[in-house]
């Protein structure tokens, strides 16, 4: 043994100990940084790519709680508890009083800066390979019996004290998906058309039939009497290749008619063939049905168009397979498709917009903030401002905007103009303002 005051062989021994007992809570800490900013969607990619250690990765973060945080955490507060121990044991034996103040002061520059600050702005930057690391030794040292005992214990005592409440959130929500594709888009991972799919596959399955079919109104229907001759021409005439077959009125659809088993009648048996006794199966569909289930559902029993009905059982409208693809991939024209574009710019801040257009996707391509309620368009807003069925001028205000009700063919608004004014009323309600005509 040394003299008083100096550095005894056991000291020595004390600060080696301080010195591996360090390193092991920066690894700890490294682990700890790596594991948690693992997600398991990328544990099961690298698992995929067969990268070392990807399968422990895996293992650790189906359940972060359960499989590492607690037992690493343990850890690391062991080893730096201890080795701040032994440095004032140490400093004190050899400086008295003043010693422990220094020990102090190297304990908490050392520990933050070696054991803590360093490996984790190292796994924060480096997250991948710091798990792929350091999980195989994690799960080493959790699956021995004392750790897993001891932090089992203090998982068990930390429920009683904040006791568990509720369902688990998930691990990735929707809102989340889509910052995750804005990023990528940024930062030129993935082509912004690769984004805007993404989005659109994240809102088809909140999207009901209602959304995308196509209203009573522009439904193309014949009579269940009407001679196959004349509903074929009226087909080709209008572009479709089905047409449906009522009985009185649109509310009672009998059958769908197909134009080549119109086209076998006609040469068959002539072009006055009821097309009553021609007509295949309808399938109907209710106008809350999500659009996501009745995709699988076509594709699974084959047919293409639905007749949709509201909840009195009358026909609120028709909905084709091509509606919900487009739906997903954005609006598919062929060379019978002849309508007005949705949206069409006429200058700085004004625009004309289709009235059955919805008024969310005007949000987002105008970035307004028009109201989204029980109406789905923009039609029907209008209507739903106006207390009543408008007429050609008609103009109302909300907040920053002007809404004009365009072109109105019958009860039907068909265009609508949006103009963006330089500031809301105060109290930033809906005002009308009135009657104007404009070219």
């Amino acid at each position: 043994m040394l003299a008083a005051g100096g550095l005894s062989a056991t000291d020595g021994g004390l600060l080696a100990a301080v010195v591996i007992l360090l390193a092991v809570s920066a690894l700890l800490a490294l682990a700890e940084t790596g594991l948690v900013r693992t997600s398991k969607a990328r544990a099961r990619a690298l698992v995929e790519q067969r990268r070392r250690g990807a399968k422990s990765l895996l293992r650790l973060v189906e359940d972060p709680e359960q499989q590492f945080l607690a037992p690493v955490l343990l850890l690391v507060l062991i080893c730096q508890l201890v080795s701040a121990t032994l440095v004032g044991l140490v400093a004190n034996r050899l400086f008295g009083t003043l010693g422990v103040v220094v020990g102090l002061a190297f304990e908490v520059v050392f520990i933050f800066v070696l054991a803590e600050a360093v490996p984790k702005q190292w796994a924060v930057r480096e997250a991948d390979r710091a798990a792929l690391l350091t999980a195989p030794l994690v799960s080493t040292l959790v699956a021995l019996p004392p750790i897993r005992l001891v932090s089992a214990m203090l998982i068990g005592l930390a429920r009683l004290v904040t006791p568990h409440r509720g369902r688990r959130l998930p691990d990735v929500t929707e809102s989340e998906l889509l910052a995750l594709a804005d990023v990528a888009a940024a930062e030129d991972v993935i082509e912004h058309e690769e984004r805007d799919l993404i989005s659109s596959i994240i809102e088809f399955g909140d999207t009901i039939v209602r959304e995308v079919m196509a209203p009573r109104p522009d439904i193309v229907a014949v009579e269940a009497s009407a001679p196959a001759g004349e509903v074929l021409e009226k087909a080709i005439t209008a572009g479709l290749s089905r047409i449906p077959v009522y009985s009185g009125t649109v509310d009672d659809i009998v059958g769908i008619a197909y134009t080549r088993d119109l086209m076998r009648a006609v040469r068959a048996s002539g072009e006055s063939s009821p097309v009553g006794g021609l007509c295949r199966l309808a399938h109907y569909v209710p106008e809350t049905k999500r659009v996501a289930p009745l995709l699988r559902e076509m594709q699974g029993e084959q047919y293409h168009l639905a007749v949709v009905v509201d909840e009195y059982g009358g026909t609120a409208g028709i909905v084709t397979l091509e509606d919900l693809i487009e739906e997903l991939v954005g609006e598919i024209a062929d060379e019978f498709d002849t309508e007005e574009a949705t949206i069409e710019p006429l200058g700085e801040n004004r625009w004309r917009v289709a009235a059955r257009m919805p008024v969310d996707e005007v949000n987002e391509l105008l970035g307004t903030e028009l109201p989204i309620d029980d109406w789905d368009t923009i039609g029907g807003l209008l209507l739903h401002l106006r207390g009543q069925v408008p007429v050609e001028g008609d103009r109302l205000r909300v907040g920053e905007l002007v809404l004009l009700a365009e072109r109105v063919q019958g009860r039907r608004v068909r265009t609508v103009r949006i103009e963006r004014l330089a500031a809301p009323d105060a109290d930033g309600t809906p005002a009308s303002l009135g009657r104007a005509r404009e070219a």
